[in-house]
């Protein structure tokens, strides 16, 4: 059914194909050309802190294999490229920018446009110096002034040839999960110093896009990761608190200051004993709500939740923590995530694509100054099948796209202003706290000799995008 939605379905002018990466999980060339530590590279050194041991120094070596990988890109049939520049490469240290780290952002850029690839920037994807994690991190007010200083520095280089820029990917998990949670870099649990680190990095938001625009950007925005908070028993009022404390801290704590200019009141009430609102400044919320000219949604699955304590003997569920150090759920310590009977990924997320319908749509009907949407990131971890000929039959991840490209058509036939699909992830990486155990990748990576084969979700992927073009 999927297949002959998309055979038919007449795409808006210039709907953008597209996939995405970040730097530390591809670049490797980790302390090459005056690069120094992010904070992934030192969490990598932290013992059982990665699956395997595994670190970024080699990544899939796209620093040097640039060339290449966009050759790739270009068979699959990609509009634009999405791709993260590294702090830690372009400010080693937070000190003075290293010019030879730009310059491989120079050329990365020439070889897209030349391929007649759009690029697409995000200037942070979570891999911060590690000496300004020494000093604070985002916990300190200064880190979101040195985040101005940077890209300043990254426009003055790449300006005259990007267009498209996204301050930040996924400021929830580079708050909340490293510095709550500790299961991302820098592995901290402390719920202030993560609250401190949401809020710090909306400012720097804020303060770069002003920055950008009045150096002349032409398009502005940030990429969110967004999900559908579904009560367990939409008929129990425990459930529905449950649902709508997750619905406050993964969702409306980054949507409503970023387009509304204030942080939710029932927000500010569940977390009133970790100090957001003491953070606040005068004049903080109007420097994040710049205006933006789109916002970026990454979306993989939705979260089932619950206000009951779950049993450990119940398969496939999150067993809670009493503690609120160690819980990414800051205000929420007790919320848990029962299973639901639907398909899983390799990482244990549920399979729903319906999902991502509800989520736009509700996007739309929520936010009525809302700017042009992107799909920055959808795409599944699975095991790889290769075959004898060396093709990588993928069939699971193949479907999930598909299926997830379909609710984005039906999202747009409701009215839903979408301008874009990027495939997470071009090639298979460094999986963050997940090591090379993880394989999101439309291209396979062969870690041993960095060979590249397109997968079969990536042929299918580059034959649904030379189809859109001829409708």
């Amino acid at each position: 059914m999927n297949n002959q939605i998309l055979q038919n379905f007449v795409w808006p002018n210039n709907f953008l194909w597209g996939s995405a990466t970040a730097a530390a999980q591809i670049e490797g060339a980790a302390h090459s050309d005056g690069k120094e530590d992010s904070i992934w590279d030192a969490f990598a050194r932290v013992p059982g802190a990665i699956a395997g041991g595994d670190h970024l120094e080699t990544a899939v070596d796209h620093y040097h294999r640039y060339a290449e990988d966009v050759s790739l890109m270009q068979k699959i049939g990609l509009d634009s490229y999405r791709f993260s520049t590294s702090w830690a490469r372009v400010v080693p240290g937070g000190r003075t920018v290293n010019h030879k780290g730009l310059d491989f952002y120079s050329r990365l850029v020439d070889e897209l446009l030349g391929a007649g690839i759009l690029p697409w920037l995000t200037l942070y994807h979570w891999d911060l110096p590690q000496a300004l994690e020494e000093r604070g991190g985002w916990a300190n007010r200064e880190t979101a002034y040195k985040f101005v200083e940077y890209a300043e520095a990254v426009y003055e280089k790449l300006g005259d040839r990007v267009s498209h820029w996204t301050t930040f990917n996924e400021p929830l998990c580079s708050s909340l999960i490293g510095y709550a949670a500790g299961e991302h870099a820098p592995g901290r649990q402390e719920p202030r110093a993560a609250l401190a680190a949401v809020h710090h990095q909306h400012l720097a938001h804020g303060m770069a896009a002003s920055r950008l625009r009045s150096l002349g950007a032409q398009e502005l925005g940030i990429t969110l990761n967004l999900t559908n908070a579904v009560p367990n028993d939409p008929t129990d009022p425990v459930d529905l608190e449950a649902a709508r404390r997750i619905d406050a801290l993964w969702n409306r704590m980054y949507l409503d200051p970023i387009l509304l200019g204030s942080y939710p009141q029932d927000l500010l009430e569940d977390v009133k004993d970790y100090g957001l609102d003491e953070l606040i400044l005068e004049g903080d919320l109007e420097l994040i709500n710049q205006p933006i000219d789109f916002l970026g949604v990454n979306h993989y699955h939705d979260d089932n939740v619950s206000g009951h304590e779950l049993t450990k003997d119940e398969p496939e569920a999150e067993v809670p923590t009493e503690s609120p150090m160690s819980s990414p759920f800051v205000g929420s310590e007790y919320v848990t995530f029962p299973s639901r009977n639907l398909p899983r990924t390799a990482m244990g997320w549920e399979v729903n694509p319906a999902g991502l319908r509800t989520l736009l749509n509700r996007l739309k009907s929520d936010y009525p100054n809302l700017p042009a949407l992107y799909i920055t990131e959808n795409g599944a971890a699975y095991e790889d099948s290769v075959e004898s000929d060396g093709s990588v039959a993928d069939t699971e991840r193949t479907d999930y796209i598909m299926s997830h490209i379909a609710e984005v058509a039906a999202a747009v036939g409701d009215g839903v202003d979408i301008r874009g699909y990027f495939v997470w992830s071009l090639l298979d990486n460094f999986e963050w706290a997940w090591g090379y155990e993880k394989r999101f990748g439309i291209v396979r990576v062969d870690y041993e000799t960095q060979e590249r084969t397109i997968k079969n979700s990536g042929l299918a992927y580059a034959n649904l995008i030379e189809q859109s073009r001829t409708l």
